[in-house]
């Protein structure tokens, strides 16, 4: 079930990546911009093991990943590439500590989801292990566990936060349609039965306990219902991509109290509108959902469209902070 009723989110936060190599700089960012709603970063230009496939595949249990020409490849041992995720994982949390001493709010931090990892690692055979539901089901299985002991560590660091837990899916809507390639590039791999992916992203959602769970994608076609069924808190998403059809699904979402995390400021260098632009567009989908101005700052966070990691450090702080103002704007003047 989801867990909104119990937790009241904060009304804007990042959504994983920064530029930049520095663990330091990213977490003086990540917590001076949220002070209510911080996040541990991922800096993916450190090279293999800090991009958010790598950082996740250090984390799996008894199953272990390595870096080849075509991507990441589970093995039998562990190697210099999981060994390097992990450390540079720990050199993050140690970073995020430091700017958190005393801290008694929300804190998220993200992982890669069962199924956007199944479709990112490869088998011995070079094929993705989407395409072996058994190899499916052990990695999400090594994931919970993996997740499981990371949890625990962010706790033992950080006792006072309450922590969210985002599962970053933006393949999910490609596994669900057959829309996965396969290493050829010449065929695709089957779509996944809609209720073995529901399944299995309950069971992990499930490791956060009674702790709220996001799931995000900044994929187009969203499921949001899916997501809802399979436990999630909030979902986030690229505001920019929805579409009339996707309507109906967030506006029973919203009524079931799931959080929305909308993102709604660019991912790459732009020039960012005034903050009340950038929630007009969330404020007339609201009115035209019929719901009520005043659950607009109840059931919506603010994020940037996707990580920042693409983008100038420069313009990442501008992000960062026009996400705090855009989110302020929206619950002084809702309607």
């Amino acid at each position: 079930m989801s867990n909104t009723t119990t937790f009241r989110f904060g009304a804007a936060t990042g959504v994983g990546s920064l530029p930049g190599g520095d663990a330091r700089e990213a977490a003086k960012a990540a917590t001076g911009s949220f002070e209510d709603f911080p996040f541990l970063p991922e800096l993916p230009a450190r090279g293999p093991g800090a991009d958010m496939i790598g950082r996740t595949a250090g984390m799996l249990v008894e199953l272990y990943a390595r870096v080849e020409p075509s991507g990441w490849r589970l093995g039998d041992r562990p190697g210099r590439d999981s060994k390097r995720a992990r450390s540079w994982l720990g050199e993050d949390l140690d970073a995020l500590e430091e700017f958190t001493q005393g801290y008694e709010g929300q804190l998220k931090v993200q992982a890669v989801g069962p199924w956007t990892l199944a479709a990112a690692l490869e088998l011995r055979n070079g094929e993705a292990a989407l395409s072996d539901l058994g190899a499916c089901r052990d990695l999400a299985a090594s994931l919970a566990e993996g997740l499981r002991l990371h949890l625990a560590e962010v706790r033992r660091r950080m006792p006072g936060a309450q922590l969210v837990l985002q599962l970053d899916e933006p393949s999910l809507t490609a596994v669900l349609r057959g829309h996965v390639r396969s290493a050829s590039g010449y065929r695709t791999h089957r779509a996944v039965d809609r209720q073995i992916v529901e399944a299995t992203l309950r069971d992990v959602v499930a490791v956060h306990g009674d702790g709220p769970v996001v799931v995000h994608s900044c994929a187009p076609d969203v499921p949001f219902a899916l997501l809802r069924r399979a436990g999630a808190a909030a979902v986030s998403f690229d505001f920019s991509l929805l579409t009339e059809r996707d309507e109906d699904a967030i506006g029973e979402a919203v009524e079931a109290g799931t959080r929305l995390f909308a993102g709604v400021v660019p991912g790459t260098d732009a020039a960012l509108s005034d903050p009340a632009g950038s929630v007009m567009g969330v404020r007339t989908l609201w009115r035209r959902l019929g719901l009520q101005p005043g659950l607009l700052a109840e059931a919506v966070t603010i994020t940037p469209t996707c990580g920042l990691a693409g983008s100038s450090p420069a313009y990442a702080r501008q992000a960062l902070a026009h996400c705090v103002q855009a989110a302020r704007s929206l619950a002084d003047n809702p309607e």
